[in-house]
Parts: structure tokens; sequence; C-alpha cells
């Protein structure tokens, strides 16, 4: 579902659709922003369900005279920024790059030097593959101020979500993420530093924006011993209303992803943490009235 589709289910979105268009152009509407250098912060939005925001991220989009966003950011979350707030769609997804990260540097300058507090929204942890060290590479480098506001990644969410203990006791002792963006076969990672250790302390990998390349990331684990009856489960739009599953091992789960595709974004887990699920009730989250 594209961010448009997604934005027009939700009945907030008719509020500020119109503060903003796909060039970035401010709205006639937009008032005059404050004089001189402003602030920029970067903050993680979490996995995707809303009520993951921290309060400081709140306060914070809540004060907000720039917002750019990406594209796993929800309609909620882009509601909790004021009317007045001029909000720029920044998105990317594999194959699929709305906006070059070099440009995405110079708006966040452009804006910076504008004055006025800039937020700059990611799905996830920006820390986490989320190219944050780019960008604040090249607000320092212009002399703007910046924050970091860290939140929920991924990897967080799925264990807590899908009931995964990433370093449950005998299993594993460590968790490695690791990105599956090699698309190009000479910037394949070396699979040797991934290499299956017989005595059993091998670490639960987590491997972000790795769907499109599930047949490579198999091969290259069971290529350096990992045994092709390893757990793997592919954990599709963690955390929202459409989390979705689907569990094999290294040698079936492409197959199995072939019968039941999934539309991302998806995050992977590998390991015989599989194998000591635990079992949660995610109704117990949703939003209802306890009486005394």
């Amino acid at each position: 579902m594209s961010v448009i589709s997604h934005l027009l289910r939700v009945p907030q979105a008719a509020q500020w659709l119109s503060g903003w268009n796909w060039k970035g152009e401010a709205a006639q509407t937009e008032q005059q922003k404050p004089a001189g250098k402003g602030q920029v912060v970067l903050i993680g939005a979490g996995p995707g369900d809303p009520e993951l925001l921290t309060v400081k991220a709140q306060r914070l989009l809540q004060q907000a005279d720039v917002l750019l966003f990406d594209s796993l950011v929800s309609a909620e979350l882009l509601a909790i920024a004021p009317r007045r707030c001029k909000k720029v769609f920044v998105g990317k997804r594999a194959g699929r790059h709305a906006m070059p990260q070099q440009e995405i540097n110079q708006l966040l300058i452009q804006y910076g030097q504008q004055g006025g507090l800039v937020v700059r929204l990611k799905g996830g942890d920006p820390a986490i593959f989320g190219r944050v060290s780019e960008e604040a590479a090249a607000l320092q480098q212009a002399g703007i101020a910046f924050a970091i506001v860290p939140g929920v990644t991924s990897a967080c969410a799925a264990s807590a979500y899908c009931g995964i203990p990433l370093t449950a006791r005998g299993c594993a002792t460590s968790v490695q993420f690791l990105t599956a963006q090699f698309a190009d076969p000479a910037k394949q990672p070396d699979w040797s530093g991934y290499q299956y250790r017989a005595n059993g302390s091998n670490p639960t990998l987590v491997v972000y924006m790795g769907l499109n390349r599930l047949q490579q990331l198999s091969a290259g684990l069971v290529s350096v011993g990992w045994p092709d009856h390893t757990p793997i489960a592919l954990l599709d739009q963690v955390s929202t209303a459409q989390q979705t599953q689907l569990q094999g091992t290294l040698a079936d789960i492409s197959e199995r992803l072939a019968a039941f595709p999934l539309t991302g974004p998806t995050l992977i887990v590998v390991g015989d943490v599989l194998k000591q699920r635990m079992k949660v009730d995610l109704s117990l989250l949703q939003q209802v009235t306890v009486e005394n």
C-alpha cells in the first residue's frame, strides 16, 4: 500500500494533507517562520504502533515548524504536528527511493537555516540503519544545532510483540543486527563474519531490509555452516494492526514466502530463540476500559 493510500484511510489525514506536496513546496496558508538559524531534531518514530512514540518525541512534534518524514511514519503520528507545520515527504523504500539521501541532507540544512524547529521523523530508531550519521554530519558541517531522540527499534518491537526472547538463556547470549542491502553481488557481506559455531554460542541474527534478498541471505548463512534446519521468521509490519508472521527454516523459507507473500516492512530473525517463543496476548495492549 502506498503512503498516500494509507493516509487517505485515516480521518486525521485531511487536516494536514494540504500542508505538503511531493516537491516539498509550502502550502499557501503556511505561516511565516521566525528569522535566524533554527534547530533540528532527528526523531525515531518507533516500529509502527503510534503509542510506542516517546513522550519527548511527542512534545517536540507538537512544536515542529517543519517536519520531514519517511514512508514508514503513520498518519496518526503526523497528525500530532501542529496544522501550521510544513510537512515534507522524503521517504525511501527498497527499490523506490523518493528522494536521494544527499537531497534530504540539503533540505535539513535549508530548513534549519530558516529558523524554527525542524523535525526529521524516521521509522524505528534513527541510529539503527537510519543513516542518522550522514544527516548529523551534514548539519554539523553547516553549523546547525541538532539533537537525536531515540525510538523503539524494530528488533525490540519484534521481541515484545511476537514473543521472541532475543537472548533466551541457553539459546543465545548476544544479538547481531545486520542489513541485507547487498543488491550488488560485489557488496555482499563477508559471510565468514557470521560463521556458525558448533559449540552453540551463536548470536540471534536480526536482519533489516532483507525481504527481497531472502534467498541470498539463507544461502549465505548455510555456506558458513548454519544448518539448513535453523529456524527463521519473517515478521511483517510489526506492532501494527496488520502484523503478520511467517516461520520456517533456512531451507524452506523462500518457498514459504513465495506461497504467502508479505508486503513489508519485514524484519527477519534467525536462530534457536525462535523455539522459545512466548505466547503473548496483543489484545491486552489495546485501549480498554477497566471497571473498578
